[in-house]
C-alpha cells in the first residue's frame, strides 16, 4: 500500500476489559479496590523497609526494589485504565500510547531481572550463610539494582520506538485496555517482521535468564536445605526463601500460561486476562505474600502502627 493511500493514526481507542455498557462501573469498582490495596500494599513495604533498622539488610533492599517496581508497572496501566471505564471516548494520543508502553516494557523487564536477583540473595544466605553479609555487599546490592533498572531502561526504549515506528493505517482499535506489543502488532498495516523477532528475542532472552537464575539457585537452596539434619534447621532456612518461592512461582506461572499455549488457543483475550493478573493482581499479591509469611516484617509493621513517628 503506497503511502498516499492512507490516513497515519494520530490516535487509538483501547476497547477496554470489556465493551459490555452494564459492566463497566462494577469492573471500575473492583479495580479501583485491587489498584487501592496495590498502592497501600507496596507503599508500606517501602516504607517499613526505609524506616525499621530490623529490615536493612539485602533482602529487605531488594523486597523494597520490587515493591517500587510493582507500583510504578501497576501505576502506568490502572489509572488510565479506571478513566477508561468512566468515559465514552476511550482514546489515547500516538504519543501517550508510546509512552504507555516504554513505561510498561521496563517496569516488567526490571520485575523480571530483579526476581533473579531476589533469587541469588536468597541462594547466597543459604548455602554461604557465614559469608552472606561479605558477597553480598552494600556495593553489589548497588551495582545489581542499578543493572536491573538500566536493563529494563534499556529494553523500553529499544522496543517501544521499534513498535512505533511501525506505520498504523484503516483500523485505530486496540483490543485492550492499555498500549500493548500484541494488539499494535495486528494493527500496523507494514512489515512486522523486524519488530517480532526483537520482540521474541527480548521476551526470549529475558525469560530464559530469569528463570535460569531461578531455577539454579532454588536447586542448590533445596540440596542444602536437604543437607540439614535437623527439621527445625530445615524449617527456618525453607522459611527465609519461602515468599520468594510463591512470588515467583505465581509471576512465571502467568508468564509460561501467556507465552507456551498453543498458538491454535492463543488469543487478544487470552492475552488481556493473563495481562490483568500480572499488570495488577501480582502487584497487589507480592506485598501480601511477603508479609503474612514473614516474621520480621509483621512485626515491624506492629511496631510501625504503635509508634509511626
Amino acid at each position: 500500500m503506497a503511502p498516499e493511500n492512507f490516513t497515519s493514526v494520530t490516535e487509538f481507542v483501547l476497547t477496554g476489559v470489556s465493551g459490555c455498557p452494564e459492566l463497566q462501573i462494577p469492573l471500575f469498582l473492583v479495580f479501583l479496590v485491587l489498584y487501592v490495596l496495590t498502592l497501600a500494599g507496596n507503599l508500606g513495604i517501602i516504607t517499613l523497609t526505609s524506616v525499621d533498622s530490623r529490615l536493612q539488610t539485602p533482602m529487605y533492599f531488594f523486597l523494597r526494589q520490587l515493591a517500587i517496581i510493582n507500583l510504578g508497572n501497576s501505576t502506568v496501566i490502572a489509572p488510565k485504565m479506571l478513566i477508561n471505564f468512566l468515559v465514552k471516548k476511550k482514546t489515547t494520543s500516538f504519543y501517550e500510547c508510546a509512552t504507555q508502553l516504554g513505561g510498561f516494557l521496563f517496569f516488567i523487564v526490571s520485575e523480571v531481572m530483579m526476581l533473579a536477583v531476589m533469587a541469588y540473595d536468597r541462594y547466597v544466605a543459604i548455602c554461604n550463610p557465614l559469608l552472606y553479609m561479605v558477597v553480598v555487599s552494600r556495593r553489589l546490592c548497588l551495582l545489581l539494582v542499578s543493572l536491573t533498572y538500566l536493563y529494563g531502561f534499556s529494553t523500553a526504549i529499544v522496543v517501544s520506538p521499534c513498535i512505533f515506528s511501525m506505520s498504523y493505517c484503516s483500523s485505530n482499535i486496540i483490543n485492550h485496555f492499555y498500549c500493548d506489543i500484541a494488539p499494535l502488532l495486528a494493527l500496523s498495516c507494514s512489515d512486522t517482521y523486524l519488530p517480532e523477532t526483537i520482540v521474541f528475542i527480548s521476551a526470549a532472552t529475558n525469560l530464559v535468564f530469569s528463570m535460569i537464575t531461578v531455577l539454579v539457585s532454588y536447586f542448590n537452596i533445596v540440596l542444602s536445605i536437604l543437607r540439614i539434619h535437623s527439621s527445625e534447621g530445615r524449617k527456618k532456612a525453607f522459611s527465609t526463601c519461602a515468599s520468594h518461592m510463591m512470588a515467583v512461582t505465581v509471576f512465571y506461572g502467568t508468564m509460561l500460561f501467556m507465552y507456551l499455549q498453543p498458538q491454535t488457543n492463543h488469543s487478544l483475550d487470552t492475552d488481556k486476562m493473563a495481562s490483568v493478573f500480572y499488570t495488577l493482581v501480582i502487584p497487589m499479591l507480592n506485598p501480601l505474600i511477603y508479609s503474612l509469611r514473614n516474621n520480621d516484617v509483621k512485626v515491624a509493621l506492629k511496631k510501625f502502627m504503635e509508634n509511626p513517628c
